[in-house]
């Protein structure tokens, strides 16, 4: 079991500069979101982030929760692909810096210990970031939109 206050990302890049800077400190679940299907789009892969961290030898003093994706080579306490993804609004959006996170690998959980009237109140605020796509991913995030609404 793991259980630490959240440092919150909105993407890779921007953990990247705060791992890679000695700016994580031991027992800090990172949290990289926006990073899923949509909000990725394409779910990256959090290779770099964890390589990092188990280079830096703290896999297993820091844990790291994303909608991305994971390689075969991540070790610690990881979760990925975490759904609903932030982009769609999911409670991995709601999650703020020094939330209390809890994960439970054997019993397979993953709780983010705020009061749900906190994360009521964060829902209502949350508002979609919009992201600046050209071509082909511009495409992609239009037709996977028009698709969820046809589907309802």
């Amino acid at each position: 079991v793991f259980i630490g206050p959240a440092v919150v990302f909105d993407g890779q890049d921007e953990a990247l500069k705060a791992i890679e800077s000695g700016g994580i400190e031991r027992g800090t679940v990172i949290v990289i979101r926006y990073e899923g299907m949509m909000g990725g789009p394409g779910m990256q892969e959090m290779l770099i982030p964890t390589a990092l961290i188990y280079g830096m030898g703290l896999s297993d003093d820091i844990a790291l929760v994303t909608d991305g994706r994971f390689s075969g080579a991540t070790r610690g306490p990881c979760v990925g692909h975490v759904s609903p993804e932030a982009y769609e609004g999911g409670p991995i959006a709601l999650v703020e810096n020094g939330d209390e996170i809890e994960i439970n690998i054997p019993k397979r959980t993953l709780n983010l210990n705020v009061d749900m009237e906190v994360l009521e109140k964060r829902k209502r605020n949350w508002r979609r970031p919009e992201k600046k796509l050209k071509g082909f991913l511009a495409d992609y995030v239009m037709v996977k939109k028009f698709k969820r609404q046809v589907e309802g």
